[in-house]
């Protein structure tokens, strides 16, 4: 995406990657940074309601599993992915982090 951001596969999003202390930055930079992580920050709900779609596919299928392995490889899908979630919710709600350092 540019050098503040840098995209991340597992989460389906770009991911802030600052090299540098927030107050560093000039205050065009931080506005910068900023409304482009709101814009990303944005799509997470999105993203999560995606991966909770193929959970519940995945639990459907998990279900309907007789063999042990493949079921125990199924669940296991299941946990990454709920991590994923996990993930997500906690880089959503850093954007209050950032503005409260925005404003101070």
């Amino acid at each position: 995406m540019n050098h503040y951001f840098t995209w991340d596969d597992r989460l389906g999003i770009s991911l802030p990657t600052l090299h540098q202390e927030w107050e560093r930055f000039s205050e065009a930079e931080r506005t910068y940074i900023v409304t482009q992580w709101e814009g990303i920050r944005g799509t997470i709900p999105e993203r999560v309601i995606a991966i909770e779609r193929v959970i519940n596919a995945k639990q459907a299928e998990l279900f309907e599993e007789e063999d042990f392995e493949r079921s125990c490889g199924i669940n296991s899908d299941i946990a990454d992915l709920a991590s994923r979630i996990n993930d997500l919710h906690i880089w959503y709600r850093m954007n209050q982090d950032v503005e409260s350092k925005r404003h101070s």
